[in-house]
């Protein structure tokens, strides 16, 4: 995921894992820890692991789990364990949103090793839940997160080749080659996939803002712009109000007023950072505002680029509007 530079934010998706959440997750190149690196001696050889010689199970049977949403939960495995593909069971279903392909989660979660049966890693101790991209991890966590809903239990259970085969194990966590990986995983928040809530309608003389499949189209009227900043909520939202300390998850589009041409385009994939990284208009617009609202910000030259910008390209004087997807926010650590 691509950050905003210079534009907007300083750093991108990275500062949501690290920064809100204290802790790494389950990356498809490191271990859940930042502390933990990959060993260059583990075999990446699979007939070399003990866990090839372990029947390979074609369900999560041999896996029992006990404990409420939340807590810290009890899980015993009959080991050696090793799946055949990404298995994926909801212990307790939740009544949230889903949590689309490529959401930020936030989750706390309970990581074991099939074939020793053993717990190597949970993050629910030190109550500090882990955030990312599910685009961020390994194949197996992905896929049995994607598309589940906020407030769900989740069993994962995936072989090698969807955990930590690629990076040669894990072995200062005793993860090795061809290891079937064991996670609980309770899904505590996660992006929206756009805007949410009822529809607003903006008031007169604004630029307009139409739809087309997600993506919205920019038009500016004719005139002078105006001269104080205009902040119109196109969707009411339904998530919570973001503060001037968090960290955001958006999808934006900004448009030249002078010229009417697109000088900014992140439609294509989430992007993310701090707000306080942002400029003056962004900070002044989205603090209140709601996750899943569409945002309209027309923002004059000292709201924005007082001396213009080449990155953006944006002349000295002009006023810029924004049409922003609020997907998501967290506090900073």
């Amino acid at each position: 995921m691509t950050s905003l530079g210079k534009t907007l934010f300083t750093s991108g998706l990275i500062v949501v894992a690290v920064a809100v959440s204290g802790c790494g997750s389950p990356t498809s190149t490191a271990s859940p820890t930042t502390s933990v690196s990959v060993s260059p001696s583990v075999s990446t050889s699979p007939s070399t692991s003990p866990s090839a010689s372990a029947a390979v199970s074609t369900d999560l049977k041999p896996i029992s789990v006990s404990g409420k949403f939340g807590a810290k939960p009890k899980v015993t495995i009959k080991a050696p364990f090793a799946v055949d593909k990404t298995r994926f069971d909801v212990l307790v279903q939740g009544k949230g949103h889903k949590v689309g392909e490529g959401a930020v989660v936030k989750v706390n979660y309970y990581g074991s090793n099939g074939r020793t049966g053993k717990l190597f890693q949970e993050t629910f101790s030190g109550k500090q839940p882990a955030t990312f991209s599910l685009d961020g991890v390994v194949a197996g966590f992905r896929l049995g997160l994607q598309n589940q809903r906020v407030g769900s239990r989740i069993l994962v259970a995936m072989p090698g080749s969807d955990g930590y085969d690629a990076a040669g194990g894990q072995a200062e966590i005793g993860v090795e080659v061809g290891d079937t990986l064991v996670f609980v995983v309770d899904i505590i928040d996660g992006s929206v996939s756009g805007p949410t809530g009822a529809a607003i309608t903006p008031k007169a003389g604004l630029p307009k803002v139409t739809d087309s499949d997600g993506k919205p189209a920019i038009a500016i009227p004719a005139g002078d712009p105006p001269a104080s900043m205009q902040v119109q909520p196109l969707t009411a939202g339904t998530g919570a109000k973001v503060a001037a300390t968090d960290i955001i998850v958006v999808r934006y589009l900004g448009v030249s007023w002078k010229t009417g041409k697109v000088i900014e385009d992140k439609y294509a994939a989430m992007d993310s950072g701090p707000l306080a990284d942002t400029i003056s208009g962004w900070k002044k617009g989205l603090v209140g505002k709601k996750v899943g609202q569409r945002l309209l910000l027309v923002l004059p030259p000292d709201e924005a680029y007082p001396q213009g910008s080449n990155n953006p390209p944006v002349e000295a004087g002009d006023t810029l509007v924004y049409v922003i997807d609020l997907l998501y926010a967290s506090a900073a650590a």
